[in-house]
């Protein structure tokens, strides 16, 4: 997670309990598909702010950078299968 999160973020205030907890807005919750047990992912932004989203809305970010290079349908697993197994056969050749 980087920086780039905090453009065009709303801002809205949550009150920490003397546990340290906080409640997750149920707007937000339902918005997000956050259920008991979710898994959230939490990264600490250079600042030392918090950034609290689910695994999906973590992944965004990745899969739209590696889109641009990547074109749709591709699947790598298999283009790195193949060259291993042309350098395997360039090694049997020698």
């Amino acid at each position: 997670m980087n920086n780039d999160i905090v453009v065009n973020m709303e801002c809205h205030s949550l009150k920490v309990d003397n546990q340290g907890r906080i409640l997750l807005p149920s707007w937000w919750r339902k918005l997000a598909g956050v259920r008991p047990s979710s898994e959230l992912l939490v990264a600490v932004t250079a600042e030392g702010g918090l950034v609290i989203e689910t695994r999906e809305q973590g992944l965004t970010r990745p899969r739209a950078l590696v889109r641009k290079y990547v074109p749709e349908g591709a699947l790598l697993s298999e283009e790195l299968m193949a060259e291993r197994r042309e350098e395997g056969r360039r090694e049997w050749d020698r």
